[in-house]
């Protein structure tokens, strides 16, 4: 009988331990997680948000869905600025500018007199406008336009909700503004329970949106993060 009232104590102290133990490990490790994932999400959304800008400079408006803006991104071409030589401090002190220099440049191409490059110390100063695909210039050659739709959190098979509209601002002019976002239930719903909805109801309380999101299409925001 001793023995067993022994063994009760000793596996009801372990599970005392073990039940501090998770209290207070639990929040710091749904911290931890929570970031790491956020982290890799926010980055997607810069990425979005710059494709996005980008479009909108193009076009004139925001890419509606993913699809417009994977199209643009795969065969619309930006121009390039190759860049070589700079202008020296004694260049710039004479009063010789990015824009005389490329003038410079030009007039020789078109007359094929060296002169005046010469006599600028132009010779290795050149600025080349070429037109490369959008994905390149924005992300590079091999970036994966068609995973900028989805969350990207393992074992999340979840796209990003994206919506655009059209603000009225506070001096009268319109403004096209876009929203992309994503829910805290779509990224953290396979963590404690309870510190989800501790998070969301933190949210709720500072009426700030339930996960992460760029830009707004009910403010003007100039396309922040709500992390930013």
């Amino acid at each position: 009988m001793k023995i067993t009232l022994k063994v009760l104590l000793v596996v009801a102290a372990l599970l005392l331990v073990y039940m501090c133990y998770r209290s207070v490990m639990g929040p710091i490790e749904f911290d931890l997680e929570q970031k790491a994932r956020e982290t890799a999400i926010q980055h997607r959304l810069i990425d979005i948000r710059k494709a996005q800008i980008e479009y909108k400079n193009r076009h004139g408006v925001h890419a509606a869905n993913f699809d417009e803006l994977g199209k643009f991104l795969k065969e619309e071409k930006l121009p390039f600025v190759v860049k070589e030589g700079v202008l020296s401090d004694e260049q710039l002190e004479s009063g010789l500018t990015e824009k005389k220099a490329v003038a410079i440049i030009e007039r020789a191409r078109k007359t094929g007199k060296n002169d005046e490059v010469i006599k600028n110390g132009l010779e290795n100063f050149r600025r080349d406008t070429m037109w490369v695909l959008a994905k390149d210039t924005l992300f590079g050659p091999n970036y994966n336009v068609d995973s900028l739709a989805f969350v990207p959190v393992a074992g999340v098979n979840t796209r990003f909700e994206m919506d655009t509209a059209t603000l009225p601002s506070s001096s009268g002019y319109t403004v096209k503004v876009f929203e992309c976002r994503v829910p805290y239930d779509s990224y953290l719903s396979d963590l404690n329970s309870q510190q989800l909805a501790n998070l969301k109801d933190k949210m709720r309380k500072m009426k700030r949106y339930e996960g992460l999101k760029v830009g707004s299409v009910k403010e003007i925001n100039n396309n922040a993060g709500n992390w930013e």
